[in-house]
């Protein structure tokens, strides 16, 4: 079999930046909905007056310090979550898990049609510029966009930082199982292979690099790296950590009102011990890898076949996670805070009903933690009132619009994007107070996890491998990290 072969490093020059490069074709000439928007141009007093109106429980004080906090290491998140209701018609949006390297700005349409660039000249702005510009000691070198997926959209994030400071800025494939990669560390300095085989160090670096990270991007480096691969171990795309950081916050959120609101999850769970707490969920439950991404490593487990079938599959690690799941309310999991169920899609002319999450992109900025980037995702086939023999759980139940290409590629399925626009966004049935609840909910479990990463570095500022071990105990993925 033939080894997949990554392109080659390229360049993006100022004055590069091309919309139609960076957004998908139904998302370039979208107008964004006004309620959408009114959101977005929310301030933070608003959004928090607003929001202690409607839950008089929480404290104000606190959720001012929460959209405030100073991340140190996730300066950027997206969160994916579910809007769900219960017998008794109370609706939330809860945390699936949150993502260090998220996407989102190619499917937004532009709330200033002034700016070009949108969410990407944003972040790069507001968010990625001035950590470069705190940056101790301070490093010679060029600027990079290291990628393994998503090349659209990360492309679009190197356009946009050569236009904002104005030099070239490479754009670097760096793939998982590449023998030869374009790019490497040396002495904690990211080098990037240009032309002539020369290597040239970088002083800071986007990244976009999902699939192991932490398998050849060191967690400690001196050049700036966003987000730090310790943010990925902390939670970002380490699903067992991330339910571990919720839990300590929320722990320390006691008294004040919030709370991150998750599906009830147990960790740290060998393959031979699931049954037993599939069957404390009811038979109906979701397994999964906890250092998987892209949907991948998700099962949704309703029926035995598919158990049996989950059960014969082999797999690199030796622990999961497994959570309550929501589905129908007339099948969803049993759990100590009652049954959630899907909310789902406004019905469409068959009268069917899909599921779809949210995904919250949020960055830090001189105002706070605020949004940049929303759209939802819809599952393949509508959701069942009743389980029939042979029924696919995941095409009704998963909503991820990545395909594995098993080449070490992935495509999207962009015909179940759901964008935040006049058409699409009706369809969602959510108001503004559901955007703001979906917001704090993203918001909290960023701080989570952030606080979670600086719990992962002594003071000297090396990481702590034993207390990491003690919390994530997966032998497998201890080999895996790059020091």
């Amino acid at each position: 079999m033939k080894r997949y072969q990554p392109p080659v490093v390229s360049l993006f020059e100022p004055g590069s930046f091309d919309p139609t490069k960076h957004w998908y074709p139904k998302a370039q000439n979208a107008q964004m909905h006004s309620m959408v928007a009114f959101f977005l141009r929310m301030k933070p007093s608003a959004i928090v007056t607003r929001y202690c109106h409607l839950h008089p429980q929480v404290k104000e004080s606190a959720l001012r310090e929460v959209l405030a906090y100073e991340p140190k290491y996730l300066l950027h998140a997206g969160a994916d979550l579910f809007h769900v209701t219960d017998s008794q018609g109370n609706r939330k949006m809860v945390v699936i898990e949150t993502n260090s390297c998220p996407s989102g700005q190619k499917s937004m349409p532009l709330l200033d049609e002034g700016q070009e660039q949108g969410g990407y000249r944003a972040y790069i702005a507001q968010t990625f510029a001035p950590v470069l510009r705190a940056r101790r000691p301070k490093l010679n070198g060029g600027l990079a966009v290291l990628y393994d997926k998503n090349p659209m959209e990360a492309s679009g994030y190197a356009a946009a930082m050569a236009d904002h400071f104005q030099e070239p800025v490479f754009f670097v494939p760096f793939f998982e199982h590449d023998e030869d990669p374009p790019a490497r560390f040396n002495d904690g300095i990211l080098e990037v292979r240009v032309v002539n085989e020369e290597w040239k160090p970088m002083r800071a670096a986007f990244r976009y690099v999902t699939q192991k990270p932490w398998s050849r991007i060191p967690v400690h480096t001196k050049t700036l790296i966003l987000n730090p691969i310790l943010a990925c171990l902390a939670g970002g795309r380490n699903k067992m950590v991330a339910a571990k950081a919720y839990d300590f916050f929320n722990a320390d959120l006691n008294g004040s009102g919030l709370s991150i609101l998750t599906p009830e999850t147990i960790w740290d769970v060998r393959k031979n011990q699931l049954s037993l707490y599939l069957a404390k969920f009811g038979g109906q439950a979701v397994i999964k890898v906890p250092y998987a991404n892209a949907g991948q490593g998700v099962f949704t487990i309703v029926q035995p076949e598919e158990f049996e079938a989950f059960l014969k599959r082999d797999f690199t690690y030796d622990l999961f996670i497994i959570q309550s799941l929501v589905g129908n309310y007339r099948w969803s999991s049993q759990t100590s805070k009652g049954t959630f169920y899907h909310v789902g899609t406004m019905p469409n002319s068959r009268q069917e009903t899909y599921v779809a999450d949210i995904r919250m992109m949020v960055h830090h900025t001189p105002q706070g933690l605020m949004p940049v980037s929303v759209y939802a995702r819809q599952a393949r086939s509508p959701l069942a009132d009743t389980l029939t023999k042979g029924t696919d759980s995941w095409d009704m139940l998963g909503t991820n619009l990545s395909i594995d290409n098993h080449d070490g590629t992935f495509s999207t399925d962009a015909s179940r994007l759901l964008m935040m626009d006049r058409r699409d966004f009706n369809k969602l049935g959510v108001s503004v107070d559901d955007l703001i609840d979906a917001y704090i909910q993203t918001v909290l479990s960023m701080v989570a996890i952030d606080k979670m990463a600086q719990q992962l570095v002594n003071q000297k500022g090396q990481f702590r491998q034993r207390l990491f071990k003690s919390l994530n105990p997966d032998d497998a993925l201890i080999k895996e990290i790059m020091i």
